[in-house]
């Protein structure tokens, strides 16, 4: 630690230059020394006592107290890690933060990524930017299920505004890429999995944003082919006019997949990869 003090201090400097007193700083630059050293408990009061000038009543003001905008560290963080990774893909996902009590904010029981099925947790819906070799996120916000806004008073115990409502995962991200696209940063190519991939307003979302973008599904999907126009029936000149249609029912993803591939079983799949390779 004392060997990248220097560095550290020039990232503090940096990434807290938005801090308007220089105790902030102080106790941000503080906090970072904490979450880097060893130990496996990263909560204010354990930080505290491996720290040689730790505080715990003042790590905590600053955690949960102290007046500062977070969203212009964040930014800077976000320019930073931008600068460094290089991303070739921004990956959107869940993270989950499984809970024992049910006083954290958000906590509630839904699926937990961590351990695999539903349990007592927080899920975050989170932006990274993503190569072969690294990952990093460039921002993310809690998830507030709806069962926890029903309640303003648990919500205001837990200190959630009083103007924050329940929002889908989906808009939540929507909003961080927004956020990140006020910030000057472009997504190379946005992937998710099939949870919001099966989503038609994030899709719709995406494409009105001028993001290219790959999503996963559940193959249980209907659309039609690429080359299939809709149909226009001629207008009668009584009542509203007729809305187009397809004259051909959807079909489903999976199905269209396979045809368009060439391939409808695994192992037609894996004897073509044979033979590629031979």
């Amino acid at each position: 630690m004392e060997r990248l003090r220097g560095e550290l201090a020039e990232f503090v400097a940096d990434v807290f230059g938005s801090f308007p007193r220089r105790d902030q700083r102080r106790w941000g630059e503080c906090y970072l020394r904490g979450l880097m050293l060893d130990g496996r408990r990263k909560s204010i009061q354990p930080m505290a006592g491996r720290l040689p000038d730790g505080n715990m009543q003042a790590l905590q003001q600053f955690v949960n107290q102290s007046p500062w905008d977070p969203l212009p560290v964040r930014q800077r963080i976000a320019e930073r890690l931008s600068e460094v990774v290089r991303p070739e893909v921004w990956v959107i996902d869940d993270v989950s933060f499984p809970k024992c009590g049910k006083a954290s904010v958000g906590v509630a029981r839904q699926y937990c990524g961590a351990v695999g099925k539903r349990a007592n947790c927080q899920v975050a819906v989170s932006v990274h930017a993503a190569t072969d070799t690294a990952s990093c996120p460039l921002d993310w916000q809690l998830y507030l299920p709806r069962e926890r806004t029903d309640e303003p008073d648990r919500c205001r115990r837990a200190g959630v505004p009083g103007d924050v409502v329940h929002q889908e995962k989906w808009r939540l991200t929507l909003g961080l890429l927004d956020t990140l696209a006020e910030w000057q940063l472009k997504a190379p190519v946005v992937v998710a999995d099939a949870g919001y991939g099966v989503s038609t307003p994030f899709r719709l979302g995406l494409t009105e944003r001028g993001l290219s973008y790959v999503l996963a599904l559940n193959g249980k999907e209907v659309a039609h082919p690429e080359d299939v126009e809709p149909h226009q029936p001629a207008y009668g000149g009584l009542g509203p006019p007729t809305l187009a249609r397809y004259r051909t029912p959807p079909r489903a993803v999976c199905v269209l997949a396979a045809e368009t591939l060439g391939w409808r079983t695994p192992a037609e799949l894996f004897a073509r990869l044979v033979a590629t390779l031979e």
